[in-house]
């Protein structure tokens, strides 16, 4: 093989053997595999006698699927590059502000109410199996628990006709106008309490400071949010997500559609 032909062929295998320190070991081996494809093309080419001035198209094409190839490696996968495709944010959780009555106040990210009304959050139950919690910070007249958005959040109590089901600071349940169930009288949520809810399309399950307090109750139809009131100083916290209690098995965090399929 003539002597400029062996010292293009090192070259090349310089080329092959570097892009493995370039790149790291593993994306480097793919590059170098590729690179492999096209250098065995070209030494092809010069075992045929194809270099230099004879047949310089072939050179040429050669060196053009080279650049191309190496300029795909550094655009799709160096840092910073022009392929890099930043990954969507999910939006978080919180009380709607587009869902509330006149005179409720939304503050902390959406997460504590206070004022007259209630408030819906900003994702519906699709999922099964939704768990969600609320914290007393401030006793008062206060409900909590599911609604579609057809209730009326500027008249509370809810629970009065069947757009909503929600628990109430006298520990009963109400739909409809009509109570559902009860809490045990020596277990009323009081100021600094955590109330877990649990909700699967079918009952609606209360937990208090971790403790299943079994008192379900069901009846309402249709898309359902979380919902919340307060009356009377009540200030509450929403917590859809870093639970203070672990979520009863089989139930999570409310997930928005989107994570769900």
């Amino acid at each position: 093989m003539p002597s400029g032909a062996t010292a293009y062929l090192s070259r090349c295998d310089w080329i092959q053997s570097g892009t493995r320190g370039l790149f790291g070991t593993d994306l480097g081996l793919g590059v170098s595999l590729l690179c492999q494809r096209v250098l065995t093309s070209e030494r092809w080419a010069l075992f045929f006698g194809f270099h230099g001035s004879l047949f310089p198209d072939v050179k040429l094409a050669i060196g053009t699927r080279m650049a191309a190839m190496f300029t795909c490696c550094l655009g799709c996968c160096g840092d910073g590059g022009s392929g890099h495709i930043p990954l969507k944010e999910m939006p978080t959780v919180q009380l709607d502000t587009h869902h509330m009555g006149t005179d409720v106040v939304i503050v902390k990210s959406g997460r504590r109410i206070c004022g007259t009304g209630g408030c819906l959050a900003n994702a519906p139950l699709h999922q099964n199996k939704s768990y969600f919690e609320f914290k007393i910070q401030s006793t008062g007249v206060w409900g909590i628990g599911v609604a579609t958005q057809k209730v009326n959040l500027n008249q509370v109590p809810l629970g009065r006709d069947i757009n909503s089901l929600v628990l109430r600071h006298d520990g009963s349940v109400y739909h409809n106008n009509e109570e559902k169930n009860r809490l045990p009288a020596n277990s009323l949520p009081q100021e600094g309490d955590i109330v877990g809810i649990t909700y699967d399309h079918v009952e609606l399950n209360l937990y208090l400071n971790g403790k299943n307090m079994h008192c379900p109750a069901s009846g309402i139809r249709g898309t359902v949010y979380p919902v919340v009131y307060v009356d009377d100083s009540a200030i509450l916290d929403c917590q859809f997500s870093d639970f203070y209690h672990t979520a009863p098995q089989g139930f999570e965090k409310i997930l928005f559609e989107q994570q769900i399929f």
